[in-house]
């Protein structure tokens, strides 16, 4: 009995471990996967229309000019990447992925999406969130 049992906590540690395994290295392939395909998709007129709808929309300009004071110390993280991952993790591949189509087929608005994102990102990370995305634009100019 006692063989059994410690047999049994082996296995479950085990796949406690291949699980953990799986989840982590899941989010990072996939986070990558977006950012190439986001990349892809944005050719130089794309990216000259997000450019210009940034610089008239006040309430981004308000976002990018709170970044540049950001301290990035202390943030939960500072790279695309990472906000991917991040992303990911807290609203999940498939709800982006609906977000995405919502916001391309306009039957999301602004708010509704800013709200959703809210609720399931912390203070600090919609600060990291707001940090790289000026640290892109910058990249970008």
């Amino acid at each position: 009995m006692k063989k059994f049992l410690t047999f049994t906590v082996i296995i479950l540690g085990l796949l406690g471990v291949a699980g953990y395994a799986v989840w982590h290295f899941g989010t990072n392939i996939a986070s990558e996967k977006i950012m190439e395909k986001v990349e892809s998709t944005l050719d130089d007129e794309k990216l000259a229309e997000v450019k210009s709808y940034i610089e008239n929309d006040s309430k981004v300009q308000e976002i990018v000019r709170e970044a540049a004071n950001t301290d990035p110390d202390n943030l939960p993280f500072q790279t695309k990447e990472e906000a991917t991952r991040v992303l990911i993790k807290k609203v999940g591949v498939n709800r982006l992925l609906d977000i995405q189509e919502q916001a391309q087929n306009g039957s999301i608005n602004q708010d509704e999406l800013l709200s959703e994102i809210e609720g399931k990102l912390s203070e600090d990370e919609i600060s990291a969130l707001k940090y790289v995305l000026y640290k892109e634009l910058n990249k970008q100019n």
